[in-house]
């Protein structure tokens, strides 16, 4: 399948390389000439111009940084440039409202389209381990499925247009509270005289499981291998997940939804991002 590719950052240039490997032919864009070096060396066909990368296209995928630059890019240089048979996959994570009016735009000019948000962060997008929460019609589903299975071990239809980013932006909010109970927890232990170790023995086989504690442990030398073991470098970033938690806390006031602690995980992660923007979010730990 020829598929164009626009944002090649930190996530996407991993997303278009396992593209490639899927045998498709990539056609790739990005404003970074790094990183579009980057794409080539991996078997994409690069441009300077994005307009250019979705010409003749059955597919175009997009993973972008905020919903103002997806909808710049949608408007100015996808929809009407691409083939009207082409389908359209947005893959960033940005507010539901955006999303919504988008993919509308789209439908209106006879595109099918999905918001297909992801959960896995660097290593999962450089494994083709990502797991995709699409929001689109059964049809534009079926036709983005394809596609999104190159890149993921999961892809899941969360409901209509607009659904994926609910569940991103529900999840990364759960996800930021759990790993701050998490990494409470542990230097509480610690400094209570239990060997972190011990502790990850026991929580991690009995009612503390959960996925910051069992899949990505927070204290390095503790539990399974994780960015805390690289200094919190690399991983998902604390600036992403206060940019997750920020989207979650403008939806819940938009639909009156009570948010007590994911307030709280975002307050917190405010004051971490200041001084640790570009470490993981799991050094929150480093804090306490």
């Amino acid at each position: 399948m020829k598929i164009a590719f626009i944002g090649l950052g930190n996530m996407g240039g991993g997303m278009a390389a396992n593209l490639v490997k899927a045998g498709h032919n990539v056609l790739a864009f990005d404003l970074d000439e790094e990183a579009r070096q980057k794409a080539d060396d991996a078997g994409c066909t690069t441009f300077s111009e994005p307009e250019w990368a979705v010409e003749d296209t059955e597919a175009v995928v997009t993973m972008l940084p905020n919903g103002g630059i997806v909808k710049s890019v949608y408007e100015g240089s996808v929809i009407g440039k691409a083939p009207e048979g082409a389908v359209l996959l947005d893959c960033s994570t940005i507010d539901v409202a955006t999303a919504k009016e988008v993919i509308a735009k789209a439908e209106a000019a006879g595109y099918d389209m999905v918001d297909a948000p992801v959960s896995g962060g660097i290593a999962a997008a450089n494994g083709g381990t990502l797991t995709f929460m699409v929001g689109g019609t059964e049809n534009a589903f079926g036709r983005a499925e394809e596609v999104l299975q190159a890149m993921g071990k999961a892809v899941i239809h969360a409901g209509d247009a607009g659904a994926g980013q609910t569940a991103k932006i529900c999840n990364n909010m759960l996800l930021a509270i759990s790993m701050i109970g998490t990494a409470e927890a542990m230097k509480m232990a610690e400094k209570l005289g239990l060997d972190p170790q011990k502790f990850y023995e026991i929580s991690s086989q009995s009612s503390g499981y959960c996925w910051s504690l069992n899949a990505y442990t927070p204290m390095p030398g503790v539990g399974v291998e994780s960015p805390a073991d690289n200094d919190y470098k690399g991983g998902f970033a604390t600036a992403l997940m206060l940019k997750d938690l920020r989207l979650a806390m403008d939806a819940a006031k938009d639909v009156d939804a009570t948010t007590v602690l994911g307030a709280k995980a975002a307050e917190i992660y405010e004051e971490l991002a200041k001084e640790h923007g570009g470490l993981d979010f799991s050094a929150v730990i480093k804090t306490l």
